[in-house]
């Protein structure tokens, strides 16, 4: 399981230097252990036949209110037809020199796996060649395919592992694919579906983890026996390899195809921020020493260490943040000579890096803005170059091929100006445009400002502001406030069409916050809202609420808020603690029953985040916030609109399910809608994201006039 798996595809669509923490005592223990006792826990039966009819009324409910509004069709429309874009920007990777490419639209609704040439990818309108298509594949196999993703071997990339879901879960199976004859390899690697960890080791081995029965997943639903399966054999004769604790998230084993300096590891994930990584060696396994919050890669002849909590060697303390580069041979022998690549300051936090061939690529947050650097190995050390960005805003750089090339490509958005793909070379001082994203909304007029609000403990929370420029502040304008603040995950700005035509060309003002518990600054301002100090992310959102009605750019009156996944849990607690600032809540694919989560599928893997509620000492802070909990029958609520999917095998859909249930029947005015498809992103084809945005805009857009 990787971090970027709890982003919900809401979140990825929508796409000041904290103060001194004051030390939080948890609360005190409550007297007795909570009543578990639910009238609602029936919902939990995802495909009940009686929880499916309460969620078919639910939706009717809601389709019949939002659809039948006028602006409704002609938005779906519209979205639609920008989802369906061929101008859209067909993000590639290379593998040998040809371009790879998942593309959906009209014409392929779940979607073509195809490929062009550098030469063909250089022109306005590339000439594809399609390597397997989804949609004839579901409908000759009869099945609900949704593709997952592709994991090709290196370093011909002809035979790959395709992974595909029934209806978007995370739950795929697996199958062989050869990229030469465009078919299903027969008699190949296959693997039916689960949660599996599936990597190459070579064209005759695969790592395996996956469900291989009783015992073998952990209490988080992830796989804990790694194994060796050779071709042509069963799995059931598949060589054990490592056995994770149940307790632990989950394991994994992968290989590094680097020429040269070929060599396979055993990830072990004990909590959702600590981990253990082994070397394999012949037919031992060798501890990599670290600290368990550390994450080590191995590339080449250097190992490189991203730290998150401070690491004292010797006289020497490296901070929370850094990220460390040695010579892996040494460090295996105990040296521990470091040079530092990266050093965190007060505004700046290390995003991400990666290798090229010769060079490493750093991305870096100055103030929730983007910087990319080149390091480059000398004799003198490593040489620092930052590469050329086509403005302020938000950028990734990803090598093109990191064995074989130094070249990236480098996207670069931000919340007005379209994204743009850029190929870049090493040292240059230009880069070649590959794709430009065209406008899809009116822009005219619109401005960024970046402000902070002062947070209960008086810690500085920047958010950024999205507004006509000329705007009157009489605190009458429809404005939505985007939040997270969970994870390390860092909300930055970037280009959405949907927002754009759906929200900001009608006058509404969007607001993205930088609360505490996200990655902004760091891991330091990750850490400063986990579990007993949860409530300063809430804190933190409501301080931007506060900070915005303030400034009379809004008022409660035309003030909504909407988050995901976390950003769910996020809007619930804020919304039940604070009702009096907002009129409206978007609430998608939600954590809100915080006493049961860790009972419900992935649950378990983030106890590390929020804690475990079955420890008196951890459930007395999480019972202060979890707003299945704290919902009253008497309090007056903004009108709040929950969303989910019946296939998210990740956050489950019995969250959203009981909370719109108890509210209802609490007498409260809430709305309801779950997709049958989607999983964790809560939509499986451009139709259906359409849909959800439609609905989301339409019911925003009526309640905050």
């Amino acid at each position: 399981m990787k971090l970027a798996e709890f982003l919900p595809l809401t979140l990825l669509l929508a796409c000041t230097h904290p103060q001194p923490l004051p030390t939080v005592a948890p609360p005190p223990p409550p007297a007795t252990t909570p009543q578990l006792d639910d009238p609602y826990a029936w919902l939990e039966d995802v495909a009940g036949e009686k929880p499916l009819a309460f969620v078919g009324a639910a939706n009717a409910k809601s389709l019949g209110e939002l659809q039948a509004r006028p602006e409704y069709k002609p938005l779906y429309d519209r979205l639609l037809a920008m989802l369906d874009s061929k101008d859209r920007i067909p993000y590639v990777n290379d593998q040998a020199g040809q371009l790879y490419n998942f593309w959906r639209d009209d014409q392929h609704v779940r979607g073509v796996w195809r490929r062009t040439t550098w030469a063909d990818y250089r022109r306005p309108q590339p000439r594809w060649e399609t390597v397997l298509d989804v949609d004839q594949l579901a409908k000759d196999e009869n099945e609900n395919w949704v593709w997952a993703s592709s994991s090709c071997l290196p370093p011909a990339y002809t035979r790959c592992l395709i992974r595909l879901s029934r209806g978007g879960g995370d739950a795929a199976v697996v199958r062989e694919f050869d990229t030469k004859t465009k078919t299903f390899v027969a008699g190949g690697f296959s693997l039916p579906a689960a949660k599996s960890e599936v990597h190459w080791r070579d064209a005759d081995h695969l790592f395996v983890a996956t469900d291989f029965g009783p015992g073998s997943m952990t209490q988080s639903g992830y796989p804990r026996i790694v194994k060796i399966w050779q071709r042509g054999t069963p799995l059931a004769v598949a060589m054990p390899l490592f056995e994770a604790k149940e307790s632990d998230i989950g394991a994994s084993a992968f290989s590094n195809f680097r020429p040269g300096a070929e060599r396979a590891f055993v990830e072990r994930e004990i909590t959702f921020w600590t981990n253990e990584l082994l070397m394999i060696a012949g037919d031992q396994l060798v501890p990599i020493a670290k600290p368990d919050d550390a994450r080590a890669e191995i590339d080449d002849d250097h190992i490189f260490l991203t730290l998150r909590s401070p690491w004292t060697i010797g006289a020497k303390t490296w901070p929370a943040g850094a990220l460390l580069v040695a010579d892996f041979v040494a460090y295996q022998r105990g040296e521990r000579q470091f040079e530092l690549l990266f050093e965190p300051t007060p505004t700046t936090s290390l995003e991400r890096w990666s290798p090229t061939q010769h060079n490493v690529l750093l991305t870096v947050l100055d103030n929730v803005k983007s910087r990319v650097f080149e390091l480059t190995p000398s004799a003198a050390g490593w040489q620092r170059h930052e590469v050329k960005l086509p403005g302020v805003g938000t950028a990734a750089a990803t090598p093109v091929d990191g064995y074989r090339s130094d070249e990236f490509l480098l996207t670069f958005t931000d919340f007005l100006t379209p994204t743009t793909l850029l190929l870049a070379k090493p040292g240059a001082a230009k880069h070649e445009v590959l794709k430009h994203l065209p406008a899809t909304f009116d822009a005219k007029g619109l401005k960024v400002k970046q402000f902070s609000a002062t947070s209960k403990d008086g810690t500085a929370v920047p958010y950024f502001v999205v507004a006509r420029d000329k705007l009157a502040l009489d605190g009458h304008h429809p404005t939505l406030l985007y939040g997270y603040g969970g994870f390390e995950v860092a909300l930055q700005p970037g280009y959405s069409g949907g927002l754009g035509l759906a929200w900001l060309e009608r006058g509404g003002v969007y607001v993205l916050a930088n609360i505490r518990g996200g990655g902004e600054f760091g891991p330091t301002w990750h850490q400063a809202a986990v579990k007993e100090h949860r409530q300063r992310a809430y804190d933190d959102f409501a301080a931007v609420a506060e900070d915005l009605i303030a400034r009379k750019l809004t008022s409660p009156a035309h003030l909504a808020i909407q988050g995901g996944s976390n950003g769910g849990l996020l809007v619930g607690a804020v919304a039940v603690q604070r009702p009096e600032l907002f009129k409206a809540v978007v609430c998608q694919v939600p954590l809100l029953d915080m006493r049961r989560y860790h009972t419900l599928l992935a649950g378990a893997s983030w106890m590390g985040e929020y804690g475990d509620p079955d420890k008196p000492a951890e459930w007395a802070y999480i019972s202060q916030y979890s707003p299945y909990q704290n919902v009253k029958k008497d309090a007056k609520y903004p009108r709040i609109f929950f969303m989910t999917s019946t296939r998210d095998d990740r956050v489950h859909p019995g969250h959203a399910r009981k909370m719109y249930a108890k509210m209802q029947d609490q007498g409260h005015d809430v709305l309801y809608f779950e997709n049958t498809e989607g999983g964790h992103g809560g939509a499986a084809n451009n139709p259906q994201v359409a849909r959800m945005s439609a609905l989301v805009y339409s019911f925003l857009w009526n309640e905050l006039q």
